[in-house]
């Protein structure tokens, strides 16, 4: 529970960086309910260098049922900018990628903001493909609510 706010920071740190601070609800109690709760919801790896938590991965599990198993989704990825390049980032994702194969799970997959170009060019080059016939869709907020209810 006490990594709360540091991941909390980290959260508002990228959305800093993705141009999309205006749009961090997420609380505190929030982080501490659905990481630390009696049911966590999400899990989070913290990656540090020189003895100072410089990124974070918070990522849960999905299911596909085309292969019949579980994996992972990776909702945030996030270095500092004054650590990128001492492979906080790589190590992260290997953390993540052992997990899936010491649990046999079927993938580890996330999305990227098209316009940014640097962390592309890192997923592209530990071989990570683009889903590109596939479109994310979302229900959230008042299209969320109205469809509960009708």
């Amino acid at each position: 529970m006490g990594d709360a706010p540091l991941i909390l920071q980290f959260i508002r740190e990228l959305a800093e960086y993705e141009r999309l601070l205006h749009e961090v609800e997420a609380t505190e109690a929030d982080i501490r309910r659905d990481l630390f709760g009696e049911n966590p919801r999400c899990f989070c790896d913290i990656a540090e260098f020189e003895g100072k938590a410089v990124g974070f991965a918070l990522w849960f599990y999905n299911y596909s049922t085309f292969r019949g198993r579980a994996g992972i989704y990776l909702e945030d990825l996030f270095v500092r900018p004054e650590a990128r390049g001492v492979g906080a980032g790589k190590a992260l994702l290997r953390r993540l990628a052992q997990r899936c194969m010491d649990a046999d799970l079927g993938r580890l997959e996330w999305a990227v903001l098209n316009w940014n170009a640097p962390s592309i060019a890192f997923y592209d080059s530990l071989g990570a493909g683009a889903m590109t016939e596939w479109t994310v869709r979302r229900l959230d907020g008042e299209a969320l609510e109205r469809l509960a209810v009708s």
